[in-house]
């Protein structure tokens, strides 16, 4: 399986989304009867996709509307929301920032502190439109902020940094013990980021609801390009969906691993379902709904970093409603809208009837799947060729 790159030294080949294509089997299926709905820790939503925990996404009101349309929208906790009492006014600011100023203004806004108050004043607040309540913070502050969450009513809290392992070694502070906080904790927690098979099994001991899957693939972040980690989402998906069902036949316990990152259209989705996810993170995608806060922006979660961004503000655009991204009907030519009709239609030609069933479906290698004969596609920027 892997490759020599050098005298004593080996590496697999890895994949990415844009390398490989569904297969359709012997069968189809009626789209309008699929079933794509999403389970955690018996918590059930007919939208199997979750929005990211980044402040161009998601506020209160997109939460509450995302929870009417079926799923779930993560609120973070370590943001603006909970850093100002009036976080528009510095979205604002954030969204007619030049390109070469925008980096120091995020940082500049993440110096204020967060206050406490914010963080159950921003939960009560869904709960109080009837949303679902899903917040998220950094290991450092989740002893404390998820219990002025759970006060308030949160329903499912999420643990979340760039890589997160139970092995986390630091002298100059105090880790969380992953083990405790998830027996401790009285609502669904889900932990991330990860992208290999033993890391996975590790972290699912640790009595966790759910998984993130991916390091660096998002729309706005650097990660990959600083750093130098990560694994493409096609081998990082496969890999924990097989550590998944280890997990499953040694405890009879099954944890729905989420893919984050690097979906941004319909295909993508799909072909995530495909490699094993049970559920999908996507920003980008949102932040380009008119009820995203960031008016056609969109940031990495670590771009206000003080001494190292390891993100960027992107310009993504303002391209239709919620609904419209989710359920169409489309009105762009290029898979970011109606990506539930994108995922139903997918599975009915595929011929699975569930989610499951979408697991089970034949990948190829197919390199030459976003370019083959869509030549006018690419000469003239359209559809595929954007």
């Amino acid at each position: 399986m892997a490759e020599w790159i050098g005298i004593g030294r080996r590496s697999r080949r890895c994949y990415g989304f844009d390398e490989i294509a569904l297969v359709p089997g012997s069968q189809t299926v009626n789209p309008n009867e699929v079933e794509i709905s999403f389970e955690i820790d018996a918590k059930k939503f007919k939208v199997p996709i979750l929005a990211a925990a980044m402040d161009g996404v998601v506020d209160v009101n997109f939460a509450v509307e995302m929870s009417n349309l079926g799923g779930i929208a993560v609120l973070n906790l370590d943001g603006v929301q909970t850093r100002y009492e009036n976080p528009d006014s510095v979205l604002k600011e954030i969204a007619k920032a030049n390109p070469q100023k925008a980096t120091q203004l995020i940082q500049s806004v993440y110096t204020t502190p967060i206050k406490e108050k914010l963080i159950s004043k921003r939960v009560a607040e869904i709960k109080k439109k009837k949303g679902t309540a899903v917040v998220s913070c950094i290991p450092a502050n989740a002893e404390k902020f998820s219990k002025l969450a759970i006060a308030s009513g949160a329903d499912i809290f999420v643990i979340q940094s760039t890589v997160t392992t139970t092995k986390h070694i630091a002298k100059e502070y105090k880790t969380l013990d992953l083990y405790k906080f998830c027996k401790a904790t009285k609502i669904p927690v889900i932990l991330g980021n990860c992208v290999t098979y033993e890391t996975t099994v590790e972290l699912m001991e640790t009595g966790t609801s759910g998984l993130l899957i991916g390091v660096g693939p998002g729309a706005a972040c650097t990660t990959r390009g600083v750093l130098g980690i990560g694994v493409p989402q096609v081998t990082a998906t496969v890999d924990a969906a097989g550590a998944r069902d280890f997990y499953y036949k040694r405890t009879g316990r099954y944890i729905p691993i989420i893919t984050d990152g690097g979906m941004n259209r319909g295909g993508d989705i799909c072909k995530a379902f495909a490699c094993g996810a049970d559920a999908v993170m996507i920003g980008s995608s949102f932040a380009r709904a008119k009820e995203a806060p960031g008016r056609g922006f969109h940031w990495g979660m670590a771009t206000s970093h003080v001494n190292l961004p390891r993100g960027t503000r992107i310009h993504v655009g303002t391209t239709g409603s919620l609904k419209e991204i989710l359920f169409g009907p489309a009105r762009v030519d290029d898979g970011s809208q109606n990506l539930m009709g994108a995922l139903k239609t997918s599975m009915g030609s595929l011929g699975a009837a569930n989610l499951k069933e979408m697991h089970d479906v034949e990948i190829i290698i197919a390199p030459s799947i976003q370019t083959e004969g869509k030549i006018f596609q690419v000469g003239q920027r359209v559809g595929m060729g954007k």
